[in-house]
């Protein structure tokens, strides 16, 4: 009989509680992934609802999250052309336009473009086809507001964030950013609420229909004019190359010009 304290018995007892652990792991993983999702779309929806002015971590539990977001209607946008995508382009893509994560998508050629060095003003490397858009309809069937994705690199990496516009789609509502790797203190200034209360009632487009919005070295003045942030001229620089490049024809510009024409 072979003795317990053998080379063979030890690996034996590894062997077993590799795959126990194994199991154990995957099992978990497979348990939890409804609720990692379910998170991941809760985190998505308070972020909307904040660049939007509706939502305040203070005041709102997740199910008023829930009501309030059911508002929204979801619309996904070819970047291209600024045409909302049918139901049946929607199945062809095979695109859920309430789990659509154009992040994830990022690397795939049927989803996403290389952006040329010229058009990347916003230092993206690629660019999505596809875009969510979240409107919310007035009561005479008009929109709102409308929440809009944004991206651009800053100094340390690239900034996610949601920018709300009225239904116009030319004064802004809002802006949130959710996830940045600016320095605390600097550039992580962006999500400061005082800097934040900065953007509603700016114009994007000048009477030339050109992106006018822009964060300068300073105090902002005017329709047009973002106060920059003090000591992170290099994220400030990024916010507004975001700005131009999502406001402008590579981003949702045709979206926004479709919007306005009817």
């Amino acid at each position: 009989m072979q003795s317990k304290d053998s080379v063979g018995g030890t690996i034996k007892v590894a062997l077993v509680l590799c795959v126990v652990c194994s199991v154990f792991i995957s099992s978990a993983a497979v348990i939890l992934k409804p609720f990692q999702v379910d998170n991941k779309l809760l985190d998505r929806n308070k972020n909307i609802l904040a660049a939007a002015g509706m939502f305040d971590p203070a005041l709102n539990s997740n199910a008023e999250v829930d009501d309030l977001f059911s508002r929204f209607t979801l619309q996904v946008v070819e970047l291209e052309t600024g045409e909302v995508l049918s139901e049946e382009r929607l199945v062809e893509l095979g695109i859920d336009p309430q789990t659509y994560d154009e992040r994830s998508v990022l690397s795939d050629p049927q989803f996403s473009d290389a952006l040329a060095e010229e058009e990347d003003i916003a230092d993206l490397k690629r660019r999505v086809r596809y875009s969510t858009v979240y409107t919310l309809p007035a009561a005479d069937g008009s929109i709102e507001t409308l929440v809009i994705p944004v991206s651009g690199y800053g100094l340390w990496g690239t900034m996610y964030g949601y920018l709300a516009l009225d239904g116009d789609g030319n004064t802004v509502n809002g802006i949130g950013f959710y996830e940045h790797k600016e320095t605390p203190g600097l550039g992580g200034e962006i999500n400061n609420p005082r800097w934040k209360a900065l953007w509603p009632g700016k114009k994007v487009y000048d009477d030339q229909g050109d992106v006018a919005l822009k964060v300068i070295k300073g105090r902002g003045e005017g329709d047009f004019e973002i106060d920059g942030l003090s000591g992170a001229s290099l994220t400030s620089r990024g916010v507004d190359n975001m700005i131009a490049f999502w406001l402008g024809l590579n981003g949702f510009g045709p979206y926004l010009n479709n919007l306005n024409e009817g």
